[in-house]
């Protein structure tokens, strides 16, 4: 591969590992849970509604941060990236407790996925811009995507 390809890509793809490593994760909870108690316990069950609700909303996870890496900025992707990752296990061990305890994984990823969709539609515009009018803005955005990656952390 290119290795001018592999540093634009290289963060994104070191996150997507992670996000498999975290799935394989998920998985095992579920296989283990089912395995130390009767499939039909309370437990069981919400292990598997947190196991499904992730994978559920994890193709929407994977499009957005690599359209937002691609169309605008790698690192700010990619460190939103990691904080989905991190609110998603907030929501899976919070799950696992009491579903009320999940609702501020739920929200934070909520806000992350958000993010990268915002970031990926200012990168689609932004090229659609250069292209039809040669108008190019992306040093200016990418330093404003920079400075509000940092707002993530914000409770």
């Amino acid at each position: 591969m290119d290795v001018n390809v592999m540093e634009n890509i290289f963060l994104l793809v070191l996150v997507t590992l992670m996000s498999a490593v975290q799935n394989a994760f998920f998985a095992q909870k579920v296989e283990k849970e089912c395995k130390t108690h009767n499939a039909k316990t309370a437990a069981f069950e919400r292990v598997y509604c947190a196991t499904r609700n992730c994978m559920d909303a994890y193709p929407t996870f994977i499009a957005v941060m690599w359209c937002a890496g691609i169309c605008l900025s790698q690192a700010p992707a990619a460190f939103a990236g990691l904080m989905y990752l991190v609110a998603r296990q907030k929501y899976f061990v919070g799950y696992m407790g009491q579903t009320s305890q999940s609702t501020p994984g739920y929200l934070f990823g909520k806000r992350i996925l958000s993010f990268l969709f915002l970031m990926s539609f200012v990168g689609v515009v932004n090229h659609l811009l250069a292209h039809y009018f040669a108008t190019d803005f992306k040093d200016y955005i990418q330093t404003i995507t920079k400075a509000a990656s940092a707002l993530l952390l914000l409770p």
